[in-house]
């Protein structure tokens, strides 16, 4: 009875989220992110027709030691031709008081999402990838315990 209703809420809770097409994250079991270590996501675009958002998840803790983070990312169609790619920089903190940006629900733990891409279109069906690296001055940047990847429908 307890699995039945579990799953039945998880059913639920993903059906009303009409807009999303894909979000996968990965998870640092070091609490940091290597730049040896950069993530990539694998989406399936089935309309082409329809206008998408790209968007980066980002969930860190108060360890992490900068106010912003710098990210590459390369959008990359299925035979490895990029179609776009950039570096993006975005405030994890007030760069004045230190206050933490982001959502928090547990403790010291925040997340954001940032657009990576607005309003794009796929000009082909098919397998996309998107490759996330961090570019930062340390190899390894404690207090970043997930980096994720949103595609979204825009206007659904």
């Amino acid at each position: 009875m307890r699995i039945c209703f579990s799953f039945t809420i998880s059913i639920l809770l993903c059906c009303c989220d009409s807009k999303r097409v894909f979000e996968d994250n990965v998870e640092f079991r070091e609490r940091a992110w290597k730049s040896a270590a950069p993530v990539q996501f694998e989406f399936q675009i089935a309309d082409t027709s329809k206008r998408y958002n790209l968007l980066m998840n980002i969930r860190n803790s108060l360890d992490y030691p900068y106010a912003r983070i710098f990210v590459n990312y390369d959008l990359v169609k299925q035979d490895n031709t990029s179609l776009s790619k950039e570096m993006i920089s975005e405030y994890l903190f007030d760069q004045k008081t230190g206050k933490p940006f982001g959502t928090s629900g547990i403790g010291d733990i925040y997340d954001h999402q940032f657009i990576i891409l607005k309003n794009y279109s796929f000009d082909k069906a098919g397998p996309y990838k998107v490759k996330l690296a961090q570019f930062m001055r340390m190899d390894t940047i404690p207090g970043i315990l997930a980096v994720g990847l949103r595609v979204e429908k825009v206007g659904e």
